[in-house]
């Protein structure tokens, strides 16, 4: 029994001591642990750049980027879809197949797409900031001082003011001597984005030509070309750090400027690794290109840095006391409004709201509703109201048919014999007004027993038959123009929507870029060919004069507008297939031993063919 009650018993487990786990089982937990960390590891990475990766993603996201303003402000720079491909053979083209090149080759032609882009990139942010900088020079006097008080921020406003009110008290020339510092403190910024603007176009146009120059033979010889190529692009890297070094030189002899010119630009050389051999190893000619890419990165982050301190101002700063007004106006309505809100105890807004939504409704229910509805009737009604019209003209004929019979009835009793059956009712009408003629000498006699009521009556059922006549005429002019009547009631509402269309339209079709479609960017569009063209024939003239240099300068500026030109037209050559014939004449004016007489050919001819590049519709 004992055993049966403690059977009965449910058996409590004691915990059994812990084993060690073997060491088989500790490497899978290690291989586990490091199996998901390394995969969230690398997920973290992927929102990363990858520090391996071309380099033109490192431009991309660079330019997508807003730096802080030890860099370059708050200035965003984007980065173009397409740029002006490199001059190599159609088998390495960017759109056709590059199964002929090699890993070399197709490295070195990254390594070069870069360093045009990046290029581009930075001359097209110096130009922008030029053009500003000439742009207010040019300015008169009064617009300098303007712009030295009033655009350059709240601390430049307050300090200018005092030091107009000083000059002006203590020697009455305060307008002029600040005119004077606005024209050095422009000056001086055109100054060095010009030169370096002509640096980095020299710099461009060494680069395209001796790509140029290479590029067959980077196709059918690479492992000779590629070394030659990479030592080259290097000594133009340190070609251009000479010609800035020794700009930077000249500018701090100068005592007038303000000591800031820095020269941190210092590029990697490329060491000396058999470089007058036939053939790099893989790992030298890595190393080369790694190191180009170094020197490209340092130049960007150079000329970001320093055209940071020569820009424009921000917009922010530009107009600053406009959003500053915008700021108070916004902020007075706002006290105005809660002074008539709830939170104040006034129900005006309440009113005001109330009656505006009645005014809508009714503006909606007069102009827009009934207009649509009235047409919509008379669109899709017009069986009905044809029924209708025949059913009051049947009346009317009844009528007519009852005055024909009386005036029938008089005149043959009047007469004595039967009239035909023809006689128009004019007629018969003449005889009862002649017998009303007559009864009418003895009104009180004829009255009684005479034909004077009958003949009132035939008159009376006449003017009826006139007035329904009438009255079918006006329904039937009133329902001829029931649409003219609904489109003039719809006219507000239908001036008011096109009045909204054409601001959305204003709106969305800002076409101020070269890219758009309205008729200013064409304008922008033509005048790149022009300055394409200007900028040939100068080339021209500076080889004429042995001013090989500023040839080479004018090179590249011509590069960056073919560039540009590139980018804008692409999309609507695409859109009309002229692209191909627009493609082949944009690489034509970029090949280096093309004639210039051929080149202006070219360009005169692009101004009359393609039509993204025609004068606007309404221009002509």
């Amino acid at each position: 029994m004992e055993e049966g009650g403690m059977s009965a018993v449910p058996k409590t487990k004691t915990p059994s001591p812990v084993t060690p786990l073997s060491p088989t089982m500790m490497k899978d937990v290690k291989a586990l642990v490091s199996l998901y960390s390394n995969y969230f590891w690398n997920r973290l990475l992927s929102f990363f750049p990858n520090p391996n990766s071309n380099f033109r993603t490192k431009i991309s996201s660079f330019y997508h980027s807003s730096t802080t303003s030890t860099t370059r402000g708050s200035s965003k720079r984007r980065r173009r879809t397409t740029c002006l491909p490199l001059p190599l053979p159609p088998a390495s083209s960017p759109d056709s197949p590059s199964s002929l090149l090699t890993v070399e080759a197709s490295k070195i032609r990254n390594v070069l797409e870069d360093v045009m882009e990046c290029v581009f990139l930075n001359l097209h942010y110096i130009q922008k900031n030029l053009q500003f900088w000439q742009s207010r020079a040019e300015g008169s006097n009064a617009q300098k001082v303007y712009f030295m008080v009033c655009e350059r921020g709240p601390n430049a406003f307050v300090n200018g003011v005092i030091q107009l009110m000083r000059d002006s008290l203590a020697e009455h020339t305060g307008m002029q001597r600040m005119s004077c510092s606005a024209s050095s403190y422009m000056s001086e910024r055109i100054i060095v984005l010009t030169n370096l603007r002509y640096f980095l176009a020299a710099f461009l146009a060494q680069v395209y030509t001796e790509t140029d120059r290479v590029g067959e033979d980077l196709v059918k010889e690479p492992e000779k070309s590629v070394p030659s190529l990479l030592v080259t692009v290097n000594d133009l890297f340190l070609k251009l750090e000479a010609s800035i070094g020794h700009f930077h030189a000249m500018r701090q002899g100068d005592s007038s400027v303000d000591g800031s010119y820095s020269f941190p630009l210092m590029f990697e050389k490329l060491p000396e690794v058999n470089q007058e051999g036939s053939q790099w190893t893989e790992c030298e000619t890595t190393d080369a290109i790694n190191l180009i890419c170094q020197n490209l990165h340092k130049l960007d982050s150079y000329l970001s840095t320093l055209v940071t301190k020569h820009r424009k101002p921000k917009k922010m700063t530009l107009y600053w006391m406009h959003y500053t007004g915008g700021v108070v106006g916004i902020s007075l309505c706002s006290l105005w409004l809660l002074r008539h809100s709830r939170l104040m105890g006034s129900s005006d807004i309440d009113n005001w709201i109330s009656e505006a939504k009645d005014s809508t409704l009714s503006f909606w229910n007069d102009h827009v509703e009934q207009p649509l509805l009235s047409i919509r009737n008379e669109l899709f009604e017009t069986f009905r109201k044809r029924q209708k019209g025949v059913m009051e003209r049947e009346e009317v004929q009844f009528t007519a048919d009852s005055l024909h019979r009386m005036l029938l009835a008089f005149s043959e009793q009047t007469k004595g014999h039967k009239l035909p059956q023809n006689a128009s009712d004019q007629e018969m009408l003449e005889i009862v007004m002649g017998r009303y003629e007559k009864e009418v000498m003895h009104p009180i006699q004829n009255l009684v027993g005479g034909e004077l009521v009958r003949s009132l009556l035939i008159q009376v059922q006449k003017l009826k038959l006139d007035i329904e006549t009438a009255m079918l005429e006006l329904d039937q002019i009133l329902r001829a123009n029931e649409i003219n009547f609904a489109i003039l009631a719809a006219l507000p509402a239908f001036a008011l929507s096109l009045i909204l269309l054409m601001l959305v339209r204003a709106w969305l079709k800002q076409d101020t870029r070269a890219e758009g479609r309205g008729r200013v960017a064409r304008i922008q569009r033509r005048l790149l060919v022009v300055e394409i063209e200007r900028g040939i024939m100068q080339i021209q003239t500076c080889r004429d004069q042995g001013l090989e240099n500023d040839a080479e300068c004018m090179f590249g500026l011509v590069l960056y507008s073919l560039d540009r030109l590139y980018c804008a037209v692409e999309r609507h050559a695409k859109a009309t297939g002229e692209w191909m014939c627009l493609r082949q004449d944009i690489y034509d004016l970029a090949k280096p031993g093309l004639e210039t007489a051929n080149k202006l050919r070219i360009t005169s001819r692009m101004e009359r063919v393609y039509d993204c590049l025609l004068p606007s519709p309404k221009r002509q």
